[in-house]
């Protein structure tokens, strides 16, 4: 494996539906609705995952954790980010730095940011100042805009051990 930095992408998108938890960077917010899915539904940690995936050449989020698969029914994402990061460390590879973005109209992000960025720091073993996390509105534009979804994009810069 060569020392060259290696860099990655990951979006992921989920309906919010009343009654469900709202999980956004592993921590739980109080908000009216949460993401729907067969996990926990936690968009940044799933767009996470698949940007450090990404990077290392691995197989994506939904191919190494199947939505058909009982097992992973109603599972926490932090589940993944562990199994990703001991893949990654199969390879050599460790993350520098996550900038991550969450389209949403619910939750607000900012009064919890720092915590969010030491979630992510933790559960991607980086220090918390290489993490960054922003939150963007739909401004009133399709189905995020409605309050009836969330979007994150994460990018993700790996470097050898």
């Amino acid at each position: 494996m060569n020392d060259l930095p290696r860099i990655g992408i990951g979006i992921d998108v989920h309906r919010l539906a009343p009654g469900r938890d709202c999980m956004v960077g592993g921590i739980r917010f109080d908000a009216p609705a949460g993401p729907e899915g067969h996990s926990d539904g936690d968009a940044v940690l799933h767009a996470a995952c698949d940007a450090v995936l990404g990077a290392a050449g691995l197989d994506d989020l939904g191919t190494l954790f199947s939505d058909r698969d009982p097992a992973n029914r109603g599972r926490p994402s932090a589940d993944f980010c562990r199994a990703t990061m001991a893949l990654l460390q199969t390879r050599g590879l460790r993350v520098l730095s996550m900038d991550c973005v969450l389209e949403t109209e619910v939750p607000k992000l900012k009064p919890r940011r720092q915590e969010l960025r030491e979630s992510l720091a933790t559960l991607f073993e980086v220090p918390a100042d290489r993490v960054n996390i922003k939150g963007k509105t739909g401004e009133k534009v399709d189905a995020i805009g409605r309050g009836e979804a969330m979007r994150a994009t994460v990018v993700a810069l790996l470097g050898p051990r």
